[in-house]
């Protein structure tokens, strides 16, 4: 990793913010933050980190001293077998804390896989604790993302479940669409989605041969593309309806907490 303080100055550069300020951003979707949250957050974040694309930020097993916020890049949470077999579990965008869980459950059952280049930042447990104390609506905030986050993986249990191909690769294409809209971090016509074809599959539960037939499905009635790493949405109405999307699990829309 290089050094910490060079990356956060080189992170000013690239976004124009620190990860203070994304984090505020990403809380206030949610709700109003006061001048004593906004200061109590600042305090609490270490300074920013980077992971090159393919680096384990965390491993499965580990006892985290700290819930680390993802600030850029994509990563992935994952599960794997001895023989070397794996699914991606979730995926994780700028704003997601990658393990905000790891302050009650101490050991991580899974890993999370950096998919690009990502920059993290870290507020340590005790510090967490400290936060959620002395700034309850804070703690309110971190338990509506830890419920959200659960709601996404019920959702893609579900259809790992109960829905074809087609369908599940439609819903994930637009619960990114959603959140990363959310984000600030998409525009009008589709996203960047920077990851290789197989990682695409280990979301989804297929083979790397059945994503590249599902995606020439998508492109038959002009509803969605993926190249060079960038997604285009065609006819959003007509992905959402074949995906049966419906985002309020997402929690979209802002509400007092």
């Amino acid at each position: 990793m290089t050094d910490i303080y060079t990356r956060e100055r080189e992170h000013r550069m690239i976004s124009g913010q620190t990860p203070t300020q994304g984090l505020i951003a990403r809380l206030e979707r949610r709700d109003r933050i006061s001048p004593a949250e906004r200061t109590a957050l600042g305090h609490a974040l270490d300074p920013p980190v980077l992971h090159r694309a393919g680096e384990l930020i965390l491993r499965a097993g580990a006892r985290p001293s700290d819930c680390r916020l993802l600030v850029s890049g994509l990563a992935a949470r994952i599960k794997g077998f001895q023989n070397g077999a794996r699914s991606i579990t979730q995926l994780s965008i700028a704003g997601d804390f990658l393990d905000l869980h790891s302050l009650v459950m101490k050991q991580v059952d899974h890993g999370v896989l950096a998919l690009t280049d990502c920059i993290t930042a870290a507020v340590p447990h005790r510090l967490m604790t400290d936060l959620i104390e002395s700034q309850p609506h804070l703690g309110r905030l971190f338990m509506l993302e830890l419920a959200i986050d659960g709601a996404i993986q019920r959702e893609w249990f579900h259809r790992l479940g109960r829905q074809d191909a087609l369908g599940r690769m439609a819903h994930l294409l637009c619960e990114l669409d959603t959140r990363i809209a959310m984000a600030e971090l998409g525009d009008e016509d589709g996203f960047s989605l920077a990851m290789t074809q197989e990682d695409f599959a280990d979301c989804l539960g297929l083979s790397s041969v059945h994503v590249n037939r599902t995606l020439a499905e998508l492109r038959r009635p002009n509803l969605a593309t993926w190249h060079a790493g960038r997604v285009e949405i065609h006819d959003r109405a007509g992905l959402v309806a074949l995906a049966a999307f419906d985002p309020a699990y997402l929690r979209p829309h802002v509400a007092p907490i």
